[in-house]
């Protein structure tokens, strides 16, 4: 298994993506928040060892990257956090899991190349940043008037 406290988060991230590429299944070991008997978070991290069939990487409003895959043991959708994870190996075999239909997202086009897709994201990031900036100096200006 590769560590991913040995090498830099891009690196993974590279590794990542050529695993999805080619359909390559991926063995993690992560770290996720314990659930209580109610289902609920307890907010303690525990280690997991998964096998994912990857089939997205996105990035949430907070700046983490989250990995999209099918369980292999249980054939259900995860999603583990690309800073939670510990270890990975990707496998030479290819994937045996269907994964979900893609979700209608009209505000995500297609890409030609992974450089518009960066282009994409970071014009994205962007906007948030700047329209929650806005947002906040709007109303620090209708206070103090």
């Amino acid at each position: 298994m590769k560590h991913t406290a040995k090498q830099t988060t891009l690196r993974t991230l590279e590794d990542l993506h050529k695993a999805l590429a080619r359909k390559r299944p991926v063995t993690i070991q992560a770290l996720k928040e314990e659930k209580d008997e109610r289902g609920r978070k307890t907010g303690n991290l525990v280690e997991t060892l998964r096998t994912l069939e990857i089939y997205d990487l996105t990035t949430t409003a907070n700046g983490n990257i989250l990995i999209h895959g099918m369980d292999r043991e249980t054939g259900e959708d995860r999603n583990f956090r690309l800073d939670r994870l510990l270890a990975y190996t990707v496998h030479r075999s290819t994937y045996t899991i269907e994964r979900p239909a893609p979700e209608a997202d009209a505000e995500r086009p297609d890409f030609a190349d992974e450089a518009d897709f960066i282009a994409w994201e970071i014009a994205r990031t962007d906007a948030e940043y700047w329209t929650e900036y806005l947002i906040k100096q709007t109303t620090q200006q209708a206070l103090a008037a």
